[in-house]
């Protein structure tokens, strides 16, 4: 029987030091690692290989690679008639990059029936390092300039990985889908990574693959860690998202 021993990363390993994604528990939820930094190339090599942080506070760092694992392709993101009306009627705009804080800071906040976030400080510290450097990203969605929903994430090459979204009026954290996958679509990305499966996912279009069908996508889609830094205009109505 396999030991439950948990592979242990000290701080001075060097970025590349996780076992094997395919040695990762199955319960719960594919536990691969604990230990280690978030340092922008510890975090940048785990998200282009499989891996991302998840933890509370008084926990170390915990790293996991589920199988199998949720992924949305852009472009087939199911939005309601319902709600495209809605959005068509909303005077909701849509940003990008320009209130990065406001939206993960409005993702960490204590939500029903949540007793804690998985947003530390330090999650939340080191993630405003990698928007600063380029590689995390936020969209906004606005009503009169201000932040009513959003969502925030990673994009290294062409994949893109969705970390939290939040919501303060009806179909906000929709718009903000929307307008995303749009971006995505016209930057040809390969996939949308949302980690782990949730009836909520399913119902917009995520499904799932294998572990390593998804690792053998990112090795070609991330292969070339490029930034995405070109993002529409600020302030266009989510009308010109698709909707």
């Amino acid at each position: 029987m396999r030991s439950p021993r948990i592979h242990w990363i000290s701080e001075e390993d060097p970025p590349h030091a996780f076992p094997p994604i395919d040695s990762a528990f199955e319960v719960p939820d594919g536990l691969l690692a604990a230990g280690g930094d978030l340092s922008e190339d510890r975090l940048l090599y785990a998200y282009a290989h499989g891996i991302f942080p998840w933890f509370s506070d008084g926990q170390p760092i915990l790293w996991w690679s589920p199988d199998p694992r949720c992924i949305l392709v852009p472009a087939q993101l199911r939005v309601s008639r319902r709600s495209r009306r809605s959005l068509r009627n909303s005077e909701f705009t849509v940003s990008f990059n320009r209130d990065f804080g406001t939206v993960i800071d409005e993702c960490a906040k204590d939500r029903p029936g949540q007793d804690d976030t998985w947003i530390t400080e330090e999650m939340n510290a080191a993630y405003r390092r990698l928007n600063e450097s380029g590689w995390a990203h936020s969209i906004e969605i606005r009503r009169d300039d201000k932040v009513v929903g959003g969502l925030y994430g990673i994009a290294i090459g062409k994949v893109f990985f969705g970390e939290s979204m939040f919501t303060r009026e009806d179909n906000a954290s929709k718009a903000a889908m929307l307008a995303l996958c749009n971006v995505l679509q016209r930057h040809e990305f390969s996939l949308l990574d949302c980690q782990i499966v949730s009836p909520h996912l399913v119902s917009i279009g995520d499904v799932t693959i294998e572990r390593h069908q998804f690792a053998a996508t990112l090795a070609k889609a991330c292969g070339a860690p490029e930034k995405l830094a070109s993002w529409p205009a600020d302030g266009r109505p989510i009308v010109d998202f698709g909707v």
